[in-house]
């Protein structure tokens, strides 16, 4: 059965809950089946580049050796930095989705490279990369206030 975007970042959503002080939850899902292939969650603690979208193609990669990238997609509970935008380009995952914005981000107080997920997509040539913004927005949001506020 094909999830809805909404449920597919709820188990986003869900991820992130498990590192309530880093809610950067992820889900990579292949849409033709609705199947959930793999979940990420912000690891920063064991490994500083070990953001959600990281860890969710470390794990998917582990777990499906083979899998045709192109045929996934991704939802994260915030914009991806350049960093995990270049990993989800080097993967060649064609379409990500998420929540809170990296301006979003910065007003909450969040240390955030200052670079859009759509402009690092624009700037990619050898990927075409579709970013899709503000699935569950508010959901997203409110799990960084509330770790801000911990």
């Amino acid at each position: 059965m094909t999830m809805t975007h909404d449920g597919y970042m709820r188990l986003a959503i869900e991820a992130a809950r498990s590192v309530p002080r880093r809610p950067f939850g992820t889900v990579i899902v292949r849409p033709a089946g609705g199947e959930c292939v793999a979940v990420g969650a912000n690891r920063c603690n064991e490994n500083p580049i070990l953001h959600g979208e990281i860890d969710a193609i470390n794990r998917c990669a582990a777990a499906h050796p083979g899998i045709d990238w192109s045929e996934l997609c991704l939802y994260t509970t915030a914009e991806h930095c350049a960093m995990c935008l270049s990993a989800v380009a080097w993967a060649g995952i064609p379409i990500v989705f998420y929540g809170t914005s990296i301006p979003d981000l910065r007003d909450m107080g969040w240390n955030q490279i200052d670079l859009r997920a759509e402009e690092v997509a624009r700037r990619t040539p050898f990927r075409a990369i579709r970013v899709v913004g503000g699935i569950l927005e508010s959901e997203c949001n409110a799990l960084f206030e509330a770790a801000m506020s911990a």
